[in-house]
């Protein structure tokens, strides 16, 4: 579970904070809506979503080459995201913020751009089996054009990371490390310090994939000293199609443009092109202007409301959840790590996964079942998938009765 005091969210007034999320407060099927899938996305709070509509009705425009007034605001507005996305994360520039459509983009961006420069035959990569196949299949394409291996760090039964049998995957063929923060299917929360420490020692850059922890968890990546960073806006109550990559200004500089065209150029002849300073060199054609600009609201919203008590918050959650559902007739919890976000992953003994998510969204209730994109994890625990229910600031523990009350009728019925 989160470190964080459970005693810090009574700092949150959730009632006032739901009132902000328009989408929350409809009826699905003839009952309330309890949504339960904010590790697949998050839902959207007003002063995101006017974000966008001001843009689209005061100065949508294309950025960086206007100079009429329009152009200049939307510019200016674009840029403030990347010093506030700079803020979010503690980079040391703002040249260290390369906007992506989100995380998948950003490992394909470095798979592409450092992978595929770097990475010689017989070097080796490391990913773990938490990973979602977003963090397997770029490296995949690099070790097989490069003849090079891919290596895999273990999962425990309790769905932990097995740092023993990392220590003795790294060697001098290890190039690159690339692990989640935190796994989207379990919820747990990775040692990435250690990890990077240790990868640094035999002298291998590091790739966090925080899809789950940009929403959930304090972020420095001068403290982690890791080599590349991403998360979505998605999943942290901003836009789709939005998210950026943080990479330190050595590795980047060193890297070539993943995508060629406008802005990621100083001066295009036929005989020769060069290339644009960051962070633009990676920010090919024109961008999903609209989506950026309403990121930084949503980064705004967590940092005005706060993370540490929305972290204790969906602690509590979790806690409650978990006990609540454990003690349910033929429950199995996949994941049960101390350190956790709040994803609460189960199966029911008999009954497939998809028949318990059409029948809870039958009450309204929105989870997610599957193997989420990790088909590799749910190999290793021998399951097709699970029930995967995750919670946000919005989220109440009557919801998680109502969860609870459909879960059993399901059983009941089934059984």
């Amino acid at each position: 579970m989160t470190t964080t005091s459970p005693a810090l969210s009574t700092a949150l007034d959730v009632e006032k904070i739901r009132k902000e999320f328009p989408i929350l407060h409809q009826t699905v099927n003839g009952r309330d809506l309890v949504y339960f899938d904010n590790a697949a996305t998050s839902q959207k709070p007003l002063v995101v979503i006017n974000a966008l509509t001001e843009y689209y009705k005061g100065y949508n425009a294309n950025i960086h080459r206007g100079i009429h007034t329009l152009a200049e605001k939307a510019t200016k507005a674009f840029e403030q995201t990347r010093l506030t996305a700079k803020d979010y994360i503690n980079a040391k520039s703002e040249q260290e913020i390369i906007f992506t459509r989100g995380v998948t983009e950003s490992i394909n961006l470095v798979a592409s751009s450092y992978g595929r420069t770097f990475i010689k035959e017989g070097d080796e990569i490391i990913v773990s089996e938490l990973e979602h196949h977003s963090n397997i299949v770029p490296w995949q394409f690099v070790v097989e054009e490069k003849n090079a291996t891919l290596k895999v760090i273990p999962v425990t039964d309790r769905g932990e990371l097995d740092l023993d049998a990392y220590r003795k995957l790294l060697s001098p063929k290890t190039k690159i490390v690339s692990v989640n923060h935190a796994s989207n299917s379990l919820g747990t929360v990775n040692p990435i310090k250690e990890i990077i420490r240790l990868a640094h020692e035999v002298g291998a850059v590091v790739f966090i994939d925080g899809a789950q922890a940009g929403a959930h968890l304090d972020i420095d990546v001068q403290d982690l000293d890791c080599d590349f960073y991403t998360v979505s806006a998605h999943k942290m109550y901003g836009p789709t199609g939005a998210g950026f990559l943080y990479g330190k200004k050595e590795l980047l500089e060193k890297m070539p443009p993943y995508q060629g065209g406008g802005e990621m150029i100083k001066e295009v002849t036929f005989k020769k092109t060069t290339y644009n300073d960051l962070p633009h060199k990676f920010e090919a054609g024109t961008p999903n202007i609209a989506d950026v600009v309403a990121f930084r609201y949503a980064m705004n919203f967590i940092t005005e409301t706060g993370r540490a008590a929305m972290a204790a918050h969906e602690h509590n959650l979790l806690e409650y959840a978990t006990e609540r559902v454990s003690r349910l007739k033929g429950v199995s919890l996949v994941g049960t790590a101390p350190e956790k976000v709040s994803v609460l992953s189960f199966t029911v003994d008999g009954i497939h996964p998809f028949d318990i998510g059409q029948m809870l969204d039958a009450r309204g209730i929105a989870v997610r079942t599957g193997h989420h994109c990790t088909q590799p994890l749910m190999d290793r625990y021998g399951i097709e998938g699970t029930v995967r229910a995750s919670f946000a600031v919005y989220n109440t523990k009557k919801e998680i009765d109502q969860l609870v009350e459909g879960l059993e009728r399901v059983i009941n019925f089934m059984k």
